[in-house]
């Protein structure tokens, strides 16, 4: 805890001070660019991933990269959902997996999981996506079905943000855009999902495409 604090104690004297317009400016409201959902893993930091300032990104975490379809039921994802869409009206939603998630690990083998039964009930809305695997899959190695289960729980979870009013709303008026995501921890890599080709493909191949969404009503 001691690294912590101290970590604490050098943003207020350096990192602080360096941004202190930025901060002052934030203070006031925020505007970003995107919702982030990914999951709470230690070894994911969006911000570093992406190379964003505070205030770009509306993070949301937790674990397994999971959007539960929209219910009457309130729930944290749902109401941060809501309220960055509807009230904040994030032009991007990225929902990203990475490599080796031992959520996905769970989801995979759900019997290993009942010492943590709101784990294994809360994987639940991978299961799905381990069913794709486990059909698509049978033939590939342990390695190789966690890397597919984790690209088809990006897109399973994709399905159900559709399912939340707002997301629906601003989709259908083209002011929102849905991004799927996979990040490599161990290569840096990081794919995106591309709908017309029906595959994870390289980031910065997908982004040089004309006419795609860059920012805020903007086109690249």
């Amino acid at each position: 805890m001691n690294k912590i604090a101290a970590g604490v104690v050098r943003f207020q004297k350096e990192a602080f001070e360096e941004r202190r317009d930025l901060f002052t400016k934030l203070a006031e409201g925020q505007s970003p660019e995107a919702l982030f959902i990914t999951c709470s893993d230690s070894r994911i930091d969006p911000n570093l991933l992406t190379q964003t300032q505070p205030g770009e990104l509306f993070i949301c975490r937790n674990a397994g990269n999971i959007v539960p379809p929209h219910t009457n039921n309130t729930g944290a994802m749902t109401a941060s959902i809501e309220f960055a869409v509807g009230a904040l009206k994030v032009p991007h939603i990225v929902i990203c997996g990475h490599s080796q998630c031992g959520a996905m690990k769970g989801a995979m083998n759900p019997e290993g999981l009942n010492d943590f039964p709101h784990v294994k009930e809360w994987l639940g809305y991978a299961r799905a996506a381990a069913l794709v695997t486990n059909r698509k899959g049978a033939a590939l190695n342990e390695t190789e079905k966690l890397d597919m289960l984790t690209r088809e729980n990006v897109l399973l979870q994709i399905a159900h943000l559709k399912t939340h009013p707002y997301v629906a709303l601003q989709l259908s008026s083209g002011e929102t855009e849905i991004h799927g995501w996979v990040y490599d921890i161990r290569s840096g890599d990081v794919l995106a999902y591309d709908e017309r080709l029906n595959a994870f493909v390289p980031v910065a191949e997908h982004y040089k495409s004309p006419g795609r969404v860059s920012h805020r009503g903007a086109s690249a």
